[in-house]
C-alpha cells in the first residue's frame, strides 16, 4: 500500500454526472471523468485491508444475492497500482481475471464497492471508475491487443454462439490459450446485450464496437446474421468444430397474462430498447419527438424498467407510470441485511430521478397492470391495480393513459429450442453438459444475472474447454 493513510487524506469523489436538464436532451454518455490526480488519490484510499472482501463473491440469502467481487478480481493490487502510476501493471493484474472491463466499468453496480471494509462507516472504494480508468488507459497505450493475442495455436477450432459478455470472455480467453474461435451472432451487430439491451448513455455503442474491432484483432472470427437451425445447422457446427460454447444468455422475456395483451404498442422491454439503439445508431444521438403526447407505462422496476424510463424521456414523452409488483424498500437497512451484504434499501436509478425531475414521482409500488383497453388495435388505457403478495385487490382498479407499454419484468430462462437443437438435456456445475463436445456459459446456464457474471461464466467456461482438449489430445496421443 503505497500511501497507508490514504483513506483519511482524501474524501471519496465519484465520477461527475451530467446535470438532469442538460443529458436528457440527447443519448450521449452521462457520466464524465475525474482528472488524472483525483483519480490516483480516489484509488489511494484503498487500505489492502487484511480480509479484502471486495474482490471475493460472498452468496448470501440462500444463494440468491452475492456481495463482493463474483468475477474475483485483484483489487486492492490494481488500485495500489493505479496510485503509483504503474497503470500498464494495473490493466496487467486487472485483466487477469476481468476481460471486459470497459463495459463493467461502465454498467456494474459494484457489489465489491458495498461490501469494501471502508463502508462500514462511510462510502466505500471507487472501485467501478477506477476499473474504467485503467482500461482506458490500455486502449489510449495500444496494451489491449497484445494482451489477447495467442503464442501459439492448438490447431483446435471453437464456436462459441452468442456475442454478449459470457461470448466474449470465453473466445477471448480461449484464443488467448491458443485455440482458433469464432463467434456466431443473430443480430446485425455484436456484443449481444451490450449493444441492444443496455442504452447508449449509459454503454456508448463505439465502446461496444472497439471491442469487437479488438476481437478481430487478435484473430477471433465473427459471423453476424447468423441463426443456429436457419442459417447453420447444429450437425454442422458439431462437425465443423471441435467444441461448442452455447452463450446465448437468458432471453426468454417474462409476459403478462391479461385482457388486451395483444394490443399493439405493448412491446417486451428489451425489444423496445433494441429498436432505440438502433435508432440512435442510425439517425444520430439527438433527441427526438417520437413520443411526443404520449403516456408510457412501464412495468417492473429493476435496471431495465429504468432504462426504459430514461429512454422515453429522450423520446419526448408526455408522461411516465411506473408499476412495480413488489413493495417498496426501507429507507435504511434492516437489522438482519448488515454488511457486507448489498444493501436492501430504496433508491432511485438515473431515468427515475430524471422522471422526478419533469414528472414528479412516477414509481407506485405493490401495484401491477390487470387490463389494457385500445382503440382500432393500439393501446390506449390501461387498468391498474394494487397487490397483496403478488394478487390484485378487488375494487383497488383504477384507469390510467397507456400510448406505450413496456413490459420490463425480468427472465424467465434460456430459449429451450436451442438446447433442443443440439441434444443438450444436462447442464452440469462444471459448464459441461450430457455431449462432451457441448458447454454453456452465462445467463443461458445460470439464469438472468449481471455483466460482471457473464464476463466470469466466459472466463472460466473456456478454462474447461481448455482442458477437455488437452485431455483429448492426450488420449489421441496414446
Amino acid at each position: 500500500m503505497a500511501d497507508p493513510k490514504g483513506f483519511l487524506k482524501y474524501p471519496r469523489k465519484d465520477n461527475p454526472m451530467r446535470p438532469i436538464m442538460q443529458r436528457i436532451k440527447d443519448f450521449n454518455v452521462m457520466e464524465l471523468n475525474l482528472g488524472d490526480t483525483d483519480r490516483r488519490q480516489q484509488a489511494a484510499r484503498c487500505m489492502n485491508c487484511g480480509i479484502p472482501f471486495c474482490h471475493h463473491g460472498i452468496f448470501y440469502s440462500g444463494g440468491r444475492a452475492v456481495s463482493g467481487c463474483p468475477n474475483d478480481n485483484l483489487i486492492p493490487e490494481w488500485n495500489d497500482l493505479v496510485y503509483q502510476q504503474r497503470d500498464q501493471q494495473a490493466f496487467e493484474r486487472l485483466t487477469k481475471t476481468n476481460y471486459l472491463p470497459e463495459m463493467t466499468g461502465r454498467v456494474c453496480p459494484a457489489p465489491c464497492e458495498v461490501s469494501c471494509v471502508q463502508a462500514l462507516n462511510g462510502p466505500g472504494i471507487t472501485i467501478r471508475n477506477n476499473e474504467k480508468f485503467i482500461i482506458e488507459q490500455a486502449f489510449k497505450n495500444g496494451w489491449v491487443v497484445d494482451s489477447g493475442k495467442p503464442l501459439h495455436r492448438t490447431g483446435k477450432k471453437i464456436a462459441v454462439i452468442g456475442s454478449g459478455p459470457a461470448g466474449i470472455s470465453a473466445a477471448w480467453r480461449l484464443n488467448q490459450l491458443g485455440h482458433s474461435v469464432t463467434i456466431f451472432e443473430r443480430d446485425d451487430r455484436f456484443g449481444g446485450l451490450l449493444m441492444y439491451g443496455i442504452p447508449n448513455m449509459k454503454l456508448p455503442k463505439e465502446i461496444v464496437e472497439r471491442r469487437i474491432n479488438t476481437l478481430r484483432k487478435v484473430g477471433i472470427e465473427l459471423v453476424a446474421n447468423t441463426e443456429v437451425g436457419t442459417d447453420i445447422s447444429a450437425a454442422d457446427l458439431k462437425e465443423q468444430f471441435d467444441r461448442i460454447v452455447i452463450c446465448t444468455g437468458a432471453r426468454q422475456a417474462r409476459d403478462i397474462d391479461v385482457s388486451g395483451r395483444q394490443l399493439d404498442g405493448i412491446y417486451q422491454a428489451v425489444d423496445y430498447l433494441r429498436l432505440a439503439t438502433q435508432s440512435v445508431i442510425n439517425d444520430g444521438v439527438h433527441a427526438t419527438t417520437k413520443l411526443k403526447g404520449k403516456h408510457v407505462l412501464v412495468l417492473g422496476g429493476g435496471d431495465t424498467g429504468n432504462d426504459c424510463i430514461g429512454t422515453v424521456i429522450r423520446q419526448g414523452c408526455a408522461g411516465i407510470t411506473q408499476l412495480e409488483i413488489n413493495p417498496a424498500l426501507p429507507h435504511e437497512r434492516r437489522p438482519e441485511n448488515q454488511w457486507p451484504e448489498w444493501p436492501m434499501v430504496q433508491k432511485n436509478g438515473y431515468g427515475q430521478k430524471e422522471a422526478r425531475t419533469l414528472f414528479g414521482d412516477v414509481t407506485t409500488y405493490d401495484a401491477t397492470a390487470t387490463a389494457f383497453f385500445g382503440k382500432n388495435g393500439h393501446v390506449q388505457e390501461a387498468e391498474m391495480s394494487t397487490v397483496d403478495h403478488y394478487k390484485p385487490i378487488a375494487g383497488t382498479q383504477k384507469q390510467i393513459k397507456a400510448d406505450l407499454v413496456l413490459l420490463a419484468m425480468g427472465f424467465t430462462g434460456a430459449e429451450q429450442w436451442l438446447f433442443d437443437e443440439f441434444g443438450v438435456i444436462k447442464k452440469a456445475h462444471s459448464y459441461a453438459t450430457n455431449d462432451g463436445q457441448i458447454f454453456l456459459a452465462g445467463d443461458c446456464r445460470r439464469g438472468q444475472s449481471l455483466v460482471i457474471w457473464g464476463i466470469h461464466e466466459g472466463r472460466m467456461c473456456a478454462e474447461k474447454v481448455d482442458a477437455s482438449l488437452k485431455i483429448l489430445a492426450n488420449t489421441e496421443t496414446i
